[in-house]
């Protein structure tokens, strides 16, 4: 599925070969492999890494752009590397329920955090999760020491559910119910609705 998701402030792109080297730019920083719980991989492992991603179906990554960074014209396909900030993943693995998913956000570019970036982002996901994948149940799991983006799920609704100490790690857990419209819920907290444009494989 080759889909761009647009916001207010990002635009949703997926996951290309050219996003690679600035990715795996991020990826060499200490900080970010902290806070992800990531390893460092080589370029050619993060080339292999970019094109597993477009070929699990069970998988789903976005790279976010900032728009006040996107020089020109916004075109599906292009790459608009000049706007890099961050990646969002949802994993749909959950062999017991397969309305379930765990989503991941990462907003590396610092200039581009506490702009809202980050919440928007994750709220545009769960919209793309519910409408293209029929998910109704969200977890995110997150380091201990990453206060912000424990905040930023705990603010969208998300509940604490348990501690690993092994891995200094919290889970959260966020679920819509079938009394309630998860697109209208998602709209009101987006204060807008979304745009998706169709194109070519890239």
């Amino acid at each position: 599925m080759t889909v761009s998701v647009e916001g207010e402030k990002v635009m949703l792109v997926p996951y290309m070969r050219d996003h690679v080297p600035k990715y795996h730019l991020w990826m060499q920083n200490y900080s970010l492999l902290q806070a992800t719980g990531s390893e460092p991989l080589t370029l050619d492992e993060e080339y292999h890494m970019q094109l597993s991603w477009t070929q699990d179906p069970l998988k789903h990554t976005f790279i976010v752009l900032d728009k006040d960074l996107i020089v020109g014209d916004f075109l599906h396909g292009d790459p608009h590397v000049e706007a890099m900030v961050g990646d969002v993943n949802i994993y749909m693995n959950d062999l017991d329920d397969s309305r379930i998913a765990e989503i991941e956000i990462m907003i590396a570019e610092q200039n581009s955090r506490r702009k809202g970036l980050a919440k928007e982002t994750v709220l545009l996901m769960m919209a793309f999760a519910v409408k293209n994948f029929g998910i109704y149940k969200f977890r995110a799991k997150i380091k201990e020491s990453n206060e912000a983006s424990r905040s930023l799920f705990q603010k969208l609704g998300f509940a604490q559910t348990s501690y690993s100490e092994i891995f200094n790690e919290v889970s959260f857990f966020f679920q819509f119910y079938t009394s309630s419209d998860p697109l209208d819920y998602l709209q009101l907290l987006l204060a807008r609705l979304t745009k998706s444009y169709m194109g070519r494989k890239v």
